[in-house]
């Protein structure tokens, strides 16, 4: 550094500019560091979300997952031929993001009607996989018409009418529960 009489100030300055100019390793290789990190970042918005420890499986909740959402209902389980067969009817009331989750166990063509129901329901058929094949939107309470969701359905999710809309619960869409005991369940518990 050449001492300039009355002026060390700018003698650092300008000793610093020069250094920086002379070892683009130092300033400029820090300065691209922070832009290659913004740029990553602007690349992968949701990367904390995307890493995000999966949610516990639980026997009392499940949980739906599809493009663009995901939700979770409290559930209640009818696994078994008495509580398969008497679902929810004569329930006045099913609280908001609470479910009867119907598992049966193999895959069928299952059959639903509303008689006995007090409630309007969505239902949503699943397959072995936990993908969702159908839903029937607003079910009507009383109803004696019968609706199934086709084929190969081994879970069926009963939850408030109008909610898969509202969520916008698309076909497609991925069940998790502990009941999926698939060896290639679309979103197994592990």
């Amino acid at each position: 550094m050449v001492a300039r009489a009355g002026r060390p100030r700018i003698a650092l300055v300008d000793q610093t500019v020069e250094s920086v100019n002379a070892s683009p390793t130092t300033g400029q290789s820090v300065l691209a560091k922070v832009a290659l990190i913004a740029f990553l970042a602007l690349l992968v918005p949701d990367f904390r979300e995307s890493h995000a420890a999966e949610p516990a499986c639980d026997e009392t909740k499940v949980q739906l997952r599809w493009a663009n959402g995901r939700s979770s209902f409290n559930v209640e389980l009818a696994d078994d031929a008495e509580s398969r067969a008497r679902g929810l009817m004569h329930r006045e009331a099913l609280a908001p993001f609470s479910a009867m989750l119907f598992v049966y166990p193999t895959p069928r063509k299952a059959r639903f009607w509303m008689k006995d129901t007090l409630i309007p329901l969505d239902v949503l058929f699943f397959d072995h996989r936990g993908v969702l094949k159908m839903v029937h939107g607003n079910a009507q309470p009383f109803s004696l018409e019968t609706f199934d969701g086709g084929e190969g359905i081994q879970y069926v999710l009963e939850i408030n009418a109008g909610m898969s809309r509202d969520l916008g619960i698309p076909v497609g869409s991925e069940l998790r529960h502990p009941s999926i005991d698939s060896p290639d369940a679309a979103w197994p518990c592990r």
